[in-house]
C-alpha cells in the first residue's frame, strides 16, 4: 500500500511539472519527446525512409505541435497484431497575439489578441499572464529558423473595469473580444516595436536574431497547478482540457511492457475543428499507417484489429448547476472515467467498444460513469469520431469528470488521474482488441 501511495504521489507531482512547462502545444510536445527519449524511444522525420524493427520505439512529430509515439509488435506481424491506440489533443482554448498586435492608448502599451477555440472569457480578467509559443526568425548568417519562447514571469494582465463604472456588471454583460479583451504589458511614451521585445528574448536565450519574421504566440495564465480540497482531492490546472488525458496516455505507454503493438496519438488544434495537417482530421495518422504498412490489405487487416480510445475530459455534474446534466447521466469528480454516449455519433462509442472498457476497469475495480447530453441541449465532439471515421477504427470516448471546461482554470479529481492510467496500462497490455 505504501508503494502504490508513492507511486501515486510521484504521478501527481510529474502531471504538475508536466502542465506548468506546457504553456503551449509546441512546449507539450517538447515536454513528451524529452520523456519518449528518456525511455528509448528513436525520434523519426517524416522526410526520411525508416527502417523499422520489431519491438522497436518510434516516435514523429508534425508541426512541433502533434506528436505519435508507438511501439512495433515484438512477436507478430502488425497485420495480425494490430494497434492498441489512445488518442488525445494538445490544444486549449486560449487567446493567441495577432500580427501586428501593437495598440498604444493614453501612455499604456497592450496587444491585440484573437480568441481560439471556445473560450470561456470571463476568467480570463485579472490574471497574471506571460506569453509563450514558437517564433520564427532570421539567424546572423541569413539562415530561417525558429524556436520556443516563454517569458516565464508576467508580463500582462487584462485589468477588470470598476464595478462603479459598470453597475450593471453582475447582471450579465457581453464580453467584445476585440475592446475588452487587449491585455495591458506596461506603460511607454511611444509605439512599442513587439518583434524588437522577442528579437531580446530570444536573444537572452541564447540564440542569434538578425530579424524575427512570424510567430504563433499564446498568453497564459502563471499560476502554477495546485492540489485543493480538505483532502486535496482535486486537481486546479490551466489546460487540464486536454494536456490531462495527454499526460495519462503518456504514463500509460511508458509503463507499458506489452508486446502488441501500442500507440499514443496527441493532434493540435482540436479545439478549432481538428481539420490541419497535424489535426486529427488531416491525414497524419493515417500517412503512418501507410508507411508502416504500405499494401492496403496488409494495413486494413491491421486495422481491423486495432482499437482506439480517444480520450477527452468530461463535464462532471456542478453541485450549483445540476440542471444542466441529464438526471441519470451526471458524472461526479473522483468516481471514475467517464464513458461518452451520443446518438448522433458526436461521440464515436458503440456498446462494443463501451464493454470492452468496463471490462478493463472491473479488473483493478475502477469504477466507471456514463455522460450523455441533455436531448435539448447540443453535444461538443472530440477527436474520436473524426479519426474513426479517417482511419475506420473502432474507438471509445471516455474523459475525466472536470469542472469549468475551457476556463483559465479548471478542475478534476486526482483519483480520477490514477484510475484511469489504470484501465490505459490494462488496455495497452490485451493481446486482442
Amino acid at each position: 500500500m505504501g508503494q502504490e501511495m508513492n507511486k501515486n504521489q510521484n504521478t501527481l507531482k510529474n502531471l504538475m511539472s508536466f502542465l506548468n512547462s506546457s504553456p503551449t502545444p509546441f512546449h507539450a510536445v517538447q515536454q513528451m519527446v524529452s520523456r519518449f527519449m528518456e525511455a528509448g524511444y528513436q525520434m523519426l522525420d517524416e522526410k526520411d525512409c525508416w527502417h523499422l524493427e520489431a519491438g522497436g520505439r518510434y516516435m514523429v512529430t508534425r508541426n512541433d505541435s502533434s506528436i505519435v509515439a508507438w511501439r512495433m509488435p515484438k512477436a507478430r506481424l502488425l497485420a495480425e497484431s494490430g494497434f492498441r491506440m489512445i488518442g488525445a489533443h494538445t490544444d486549449s482554448p486560449c487567446l493567441r497575439i495577432k500580427p501586428n498586435p501593437e495598440i498604444h492608448k493614453h501612455g499604456y502599451f497592450q496587444l491585440g489578441v484573437e480568441v481560439y477555440g471556445g473560450v470561456l472569457l470571463a476568467p480570463w480578467f485579472d490574471r497574471d499572464l506571460s506569453i509563450a509559443g514558437r517564433v520564427s526568425f532570421i539567424d546572423d548568417v541569413g539562415q530561417l529558423s525558429d524556436a520556443l519562447v516563454n517569458f516565464v514571469d508576467p508580463v500582462a494582465v487584462i485589468p477588470s473595469l470598476a464595478i462603479h463604472l459598470d453597475r450593471e456588471a453582475n447582471s450579465g454583460r457581453a464580453i467584445n473580444a476585440q475592446t475588452f479583451l487587449p491585455p495591458v504589458m506596461g506603460q511607454a511614451d511611444e509605439k512599442p516595436d513587439f518583434r524588437g521585445l522577442l528579437k531580446r528574448q530570444l536573444e537572452n536565450s541564447g540564440k542569434h536574431v538578425s530579424r524575427v519574421l512570424d510567430y504563433e504566440l499564446s498568453l497564459y495564465d502563471t499560476q502554477p497547478a495546485a492540489l485543493v480540497g480538505l483532502e486535496q482531492e482535486f486537481l486546479t490546472s490551466a489546460r487540464l482540457d486536454n494536456l490531462l488525458s495527454c499526460f495519462m496516455g503518456m504514463e500509460a505507454l511508458l509503463e507499458s511492457k506489452s508486446e502488441e503493438g501500442v500507440v499514443l496519438v496527441c493532434n493540435d488544434h482540436e479545439e478549432v475543428g481538428s481539420m490541419s495537417a497535424a489535426g486529427a482530421q488531416g491525414p497524419m495518422l493515417e500517412q503512418l499507417f501507410e508507411r508502416l504498412l504500405p499494401e492496403p490489405e496488409n494495413r486494413n487487416r491491421m486495422l481491423a484489429r486495432s482499437m482506439m480510445i480517444s480520450a477527452d475530459n468530461a463535464h462532471a455534474i456542478h453541485p450549483n448547476f445540476s440542471e444542466k446534466h441529464d438526471a441519470n447521466h451526471g458524472p461526479i469528480i473522483n468516481k471514475g472515467p467517464v464513458i461518452k454516449i451520443n446518438a448522433n455519433q458526436r461521440y464515436a462509442t458503440s456498446d462494443v467498444t463501451s464493454s470492452q472498457f468496463r471490462v478493463l476497469a472491473a479488473l483493478d475495480n475502477v469504477p466507471v460513469q456514463e455522460f450523455v447530453v441533455r436531448s435539448d441541449m447540443g453535444c461538443g465532439s472530440t477527436i474520436g469520431p473524426i479519426t474513426s471515421a479517417e482511419i475506420g477504427v473502432r474507438t471509445l470516448d471516455i474523459g475525466v469528470p472536470q469542472w469549468a471546461m475551457h476556463s483559465i482554470r479548471e478542475l478534476a479529481g486526482t483519483e480520477d488521474l490514477i484510475n484511469t492510467i489504470r484501465v490505459f496500462n490494462r488496455f495497452y497490455e490485451l493481446e486482442q482488441v
